[in-house]
């Protein structure tokens, strides 16, 4: 199945599988939008859940809605040397970080300047990780109802619940914390490693 979805920051599990288990077009021809995974995303730490947001440089309301694919990374915030601290803290102890560090590493020590470039490349490095082929497909405009493609679009969406059903894998902080569903798929990656990539096919995530 062909399906249109959007580039998200080391997406959550839930826009992974769907990834996994599909043909993917990325929509690359939308605005941003605040609170959305465009820039965020959550990981597993000694605290609960905690989100890794990616500052942005945001422009005036004179100027009306930002493209995505305009949007602009504020690097005179060091956010890339923080994110990776807290990565390395929450995950050193996992059965694979060390499995994928090098591999995850250049996506915090190499300077992006626009947010989609980076989100699309934190993709491509988990697609590697995954031995899975890396979509290369992309929208050449926008589209609010899709005529030949499955919308899921909505993964990106920060705030919306989804129906579909996780089943439990072991997390470093699962006896303190419980099970945290649908955090990135870092968390899945750090925590079982080759068996990932089953992991994510096996799930079902359907369109709203």
């Amino acid at each position: 199945m062909s399906i249109v979805i959007h580039p998200a920051n080391i997406p959550n599990i839930a826009t992974f599988a769907a990834i996994a288990q599909n043909d993917v077009c990325w929509e690359v021809c939308d605005n941003f939008q605040k609170q959305t995974y465009r820039n965020r995303a959550y990981i597993c730490t000694d605290r609960g859940r905690l989100m890794l947001n990616i500052p942005i440089q945001h422009v005036g309301k004179d100027q009306g809605r930002q493209l995505y694919k305009d949007v602009r990374v504020e690097n005179a915030y060091n956010w890339q040397r923080q994110h990776w601290r807290t990565l390395q803290t929450a995950y050193r102890t996992s059965p694979y970080f060390e499995f994928y560090e090098d591999e995850i590493a250049p996506l915090y020590t190499q300077t992006y300047t626009h947010l989609l470039a980076y989100n699309l490349k934190s993709i491509e490095i988990i697609c590697d990780c995954l031995q899975i082929a890396m979509p290369q497909e992309k929208t050449s405009s926008f589209e609010a109802n899709l005529p030949s493609q499955e919308d899921f679009r909505f993964l990106v969406d920060a705030k919306k619940k989804l129906p579909f059903t996780q089943p439990v894998y072991h997390q470093v902080f699962g006896e303190r914390h419980g099970f945290l569903e649908n955090v990135s798929v870092l968390d899945l990656l750090f925590n079982e490693g080759p068996n990932a990539l089953g992991y994510l096919k096996g799930l079902k995530i359907t369109s709203l």
